[in-house]
């Protein structure tokens, strides 16, 4: 038997690689007679970059940069073919740059992943390939254009500050001629998710709580990226605010494509399609895949449900590993099977600190099970 492993990353246990693994000795340990091939996978999330630097041959850069919160740091991007680069927005954006202490989405901003961009159009990047997933910010992408040259005002002509709490006094964006040869560049941002900018589904309402913010601080983050949508409008024409994806990584998403023409694509689709998964799918008898949670938001095009797409295609079984599954009527139609990897009503914490042991037990009890011919389910 010929098995595919290729799950996402469990989030904050374990990335994509080390699931894999885990995945691997568990199956390994059951004694079943099965050649295994590992192949983590991505959709734009957190650890998007560094698989695909791998899986593309390229070479990983160092640049000092700034941290969400404005102190230097060395981030990491990705160099491939002579001029495409490769940058991961966590690595100078992200939540995991932080203790919980200091989370702040009305203050944290992308400024550190404006400069890693310079950096790249100084090595004469064409093509810039961006993985936007993990961000502790909310900032619509104000940092990132700031630190590319656009000026944010406010009605007294004083630059903003303090963004992105400060953008409710927005009232002119400067855009400078240089700008134009930045737009030059092609750049591709790759989605984990569909979310608008604003709204009860946007960037503040969604994401907010999730990097902090409490009930009076996603309000004002709506604020600030109301304000910024209305400018943003006036200046370019471009209503932010309509664009699908463009609510991801704080409205970052939706920066990119008014003010830089970026195409913002579905993350596992492209990742699926650049490392030519679809190869090995066609030797596969059957494809494990998993992430932490697998559930409706699984549906809008998380890295499960790209695999399990994928091995429809070719009619090969998927099943489904996670930490937690809810909805599993609306997923039963895209996986053979749905396995839950931690016990019911235990606790989340001690799940998340379990994961890689959780995860290789229970790939050791399917292993078990499809060594006896029975259905795993």
């Amino acid at each position: 038997m010929q098995i595919l492993v290729a799950p996402n990353a469990f989030k904050n246990s374990l990335n994509a690689s080390e699931a894999a693994a885990a995945i691997c000795a568990g199956l390994q340990k059951s004694g079943l007679q099965c050649t295994i091939t590992q192949f983590p996978i991505a959709d734009g999330g957190d650890g998007t970059g560094t698989l695909l630097i791998e899986r593309l041959r390229g070479e990983t850069l160092q640049s000092t940069v700034h941290d969400p919160l404005g102190r230097t740091i060395s981030a990491n991007y990705g160099w491939i073919n002579d001029q495409t680069a490769i940058i991961e927005l966590a690595n100078a954006s992200g939540l995991r740059l932080l203790t919980k202490s200091e989370y702040d989405p009305l203050h944290a901003n992308t400024y550190g992943t404006g400069e890693l961009i310079a950096e790249c159009i100084s090595r004469n990047a064409n093509s810039i390939i961006l993985c936007i997933g993990g961000s502790a910010t909310i900032d619509g992408g104000t940092g990132m254009l700031k630190a590319l040259g656009i000026k944010f005002l406010d009605k007294t002509g004083n630059e903003l500050k303090e963004i992105p709490s400060s953008l409710p006094q927005l009232a002119n964006i400067i855009i400078p001629s240089s700008f134009d040869k930045i737009k030059d560049r092609k750049f591709l941002v790759l989605c984990d998710v569909e979310n608008s900018l604003l709204g009860e589904n946007g960037s503040a309402a969604v994401f907010g709580p999730q990097k902090g913010a409490t009930a009076a601080q996603v309000r004002e983050l709506e604020n600030c990226l109301t304000q910024l949508r209305d400018i943003t409008l006036q200046t370019t024409g471009k209503d932010m605010s309509s664009i699908k994806h463009g609510g991801a990584a704080g409205g970052i998403a939706a920066a990119f494509q008014v003010f830089l023409d970026a195409s913002l694509v579905n993350g596992i689709d492209y990742f699926l399609n650049i490392t030519e998964f679809s190869e090995e799918v066609k030797k596969a008898d059957m494809v494990i895949t998993g992430e932490g949670s697998i559930d409706r938001q699984t549906l809008e095009g998380k890295g499960p449900m790209g695999v399990a797409r994928m091995a429809k295609q070719y009619s090969i079984p998927v099943i489904g590993m996670a930490g937690k599954i809810d909805n599993e009527d609306l997923l039963k139609d895209h996986f053979n099977d749905l396995i839950c990897i931690n016990q019911k009503g235990s606790n989340p914490e001690h799940n998340i600190r379990n994961a890689k042991t959780n995860l290789e037990k229970a790939a050791e009890k399917l292993g078990a099970q499809l060594k006896r011919g029975t259905n795993p389910s």
